[in-house]
């Protein structure tokens, strides 16, 4: 078996050698609400250019990049030059991961008209956890995984069988290129809304990536939310023994 590294990616590194002030500068990037929307759109795993980032949360294009210079000073977010443009992605699966974690400890926003509604609905059936999948679809291929012993618990992490490396070959998961990334292989990441964990690391990267390009999963282009083909629908039900039917219902 595939053994699995059991220490969660931390953003700020060992806490024996991290301050207060280091935490407290950290926070404060993350605290501003145009910063933590721009962070936020960057949860979908993918480059936004600072115009889209500025529209998503509602700042001017010159606000906009007095923050994302703030957020690349802090080593929050990478930018890239792409002909004339410059786009952005969150720094690492690291940032991603503490993100997330203050996401479960904050209150739900307040639901004040039927496409915020929508919205919450459709984020919480599938969507990307940064580069993995979550959501009902996240939480249940992971169930059906461990009910099948292709993954086992270990640690707080999970370790890969024999068997399971064998299914995830089937549907197209390169696993030999996720074990050769320099991250951790299987990770257990707490579901956001489900309070449940899903299958993380560069193993539930590889997973999404095949679901994506199965034709199973389509990503939107207002968020980081999923849509879950015909074919998918088929796909989880056939490979994973889910009726997301049933489940939505």
């Amino acid at each position: 078996m595939q053994n699995v590294s059991v220490a969660a990616e931390g953003l700020l590194g060992h806490p024996a050698i991290v301050g207060s002030a280091e935490i407290a500068r950290v926070a404060g990037l993350v605290g501003d609400p145009a910063r933590a929307a721009m962070l936020d759109a960057l949860m979908d795993g993918r480059e936004h250019s600072a115009g889209e980032l500025a529209r998503r949360a509602g700042v001017t294009a010159s606000t906009a990049s007095g923050h994302l210079s703030r957020l690349l000073a802090g080593r929050l977010v990478l930018c890239g030059v792409h002909g004339r443009e410059r786009r952005y992605r969150l720094a690492s699966a690291e940032v991603a991961a503490a993100f997330e974690a203050l996401g479960r400890i904050a209150p739900a926003a307040e639901i004040r008209s039927l496409r915020a509604a929508n919205r919450r609905a459709q984020l919480r059936v599938a969507r990307t956890c940064y580069d993995h999948l979550a959501g009902w679809v996240g939480v249940g291929v992971t169930d059906a995984l461990l009910a099948r012993g292709a993954l086992g618990l270990r640690d707080g992490g999970y370790e890969l069988s024999a068997a399971g490396e064998k299914l995830l070959r089937r549907i197209g998961v390169d696993v030999a290129d996720a074990r050769g990334r320099r991250r951790s292989f299987a990770l257990a990441c707490l579901d956001l809304t489900e309070r449940r964990p899903h299958l993380a690391g560069a193993l539930g990267a590889a997973l999404a990536d095949t679901a994506i390009a199965n034709g199973w999963l389509l990503r939107r282009q207002d968020g980081r939310a999923l849509t879950v083909t015909p074919a998918g629908r088929s796909a989880l039900r056939r490979e994973f023994g889910i009726d997301l039917e049933r489940l939505v219902r």
